[in-house]
């Protein structure tokens, strides 16, 4: 017999649409209507597993690690800080974000390609030189793979944690070419294919990798000042320190952040299933795709 706890049920339906809200913005509703209810064809279809990892709860994790990670490009960390404004707007930063990947995910493909589109006319325009006078641009193909493979990598290894449904090693080498499609619109001209070659892209960045003062203020930002409500503060610090704890030691050391693999394999594994887990019971179903030729 199933038994319904009004209670229960209405908190689960308002902690799920505060936290749709933060991540999609105010017009999330709308968005997501557009996104999966417009026919047409995608691509990628139902069964692709780029759906499987950027539609699960793991992505809370991933997102962080990604933006620890991508902060050690000190070009790429120069171009955020200059011109993305995460200080000032960080949730309409992670709002744009969230509605880019819905959209090259699920939306149609003539959709997808004009969020595409949009992005690398707004990369053109990033340019500047780093505080010792090197220049950046956001459009250039060097950068734009850096920020794919720390995104991509990141997703993939907070949902191999953290994932309803972990992929198998097939299936891990068909998301991060899933991926591959959207990196390559965007203008990256060979992005990997395979983890393998996802792995061997990783390690081709290291040389080029440090700690910036800016990114540092960014890891400080993330991790120990995020603009939220005291109430949130708690949970989000779960999900930071986990997303700390699947970085790799040598990512982490350059940010100052610890490494305590024993505590790490224990009580914060057992920390990111439990308010994964909770993000996911509360977050509304997702709308199937209309994915009709």
């Amino acid at each position: 017999m199933n038994v319904c706890v009004p209670g229960l049920v209405g908190g689960r339906e308002r902690l799920g649409r505060a936290l749709f809200t933060r991540v999609a913005g105010p017009e999330g509703e709308a968005n997501r209507a557009r996104i999966h209810g417009t026919p047409g064809p995608r691509w990628f279809g139902p069964d692709r597993p780029v759906r499987t990892v950027h539609g699960d709860a793991s992505m809370f994790v991933g997102g962080l690690r990604a933006l620890l990670l991508q902060s050690l490009h000190p070009l790429a960390m120069a171009a955020v800080a200059a011109h993305s404004g995460y200080r000032g707007d960080p949730w309409g930063r992670l709002q744009r974000t969230s509605t880019f990947l819905a959209v090259t995910t699920y939306g149609t493909a003539r959709d997808a390609q004009r969020a595409v589109d949009r992005v690398r006319a707004v990369h053109e325009a990033v340019r500047g030189r780093t505080t010792g006078g090197a220049a950046y641009h956001a459009a250039d193909p060097h950068l734009l793979e850096w920020v794919h493979v720390a995104e991509v990598d990141s997703f993939l290894t907070a949902h191999q944690c953290y994932g309803a449904h972990p992929l198998d090693p097939d299936g891990c080498d068909a998301y991060v070419a899933d991926t591959a499609r959207v990196a390559a619109a965007l203008g990256v001209p060979d992005p990997p294919r395979s983890r393998a070659a996802l792995a061997e892209r990783m390690a081709a960045y290291r040389p080029e990798l440090t700690a910036s003062e800016e990114a540092r203020e960014a890891a400080r930002f993330l991790l120990l000042h995020p603009p939220l409500p005291w109430a949130a503060r708690a949970p989000y610090a779960l999900l930071a320190v986990n997303a700390v704890s699947l970085l790799p030691p040598w990512a982490r050391a350059p940010l100052g952040l610890p490494s305590l693999p024993l505590l790490e394999r224990t009580a914060v594994r057992a920390s990111g299933r439990a308010v994964v887990g909770t993000i996911r019971w509360a977050l509304p179903p997702r709308p199937p795709a209309a994915d009709v030729p």
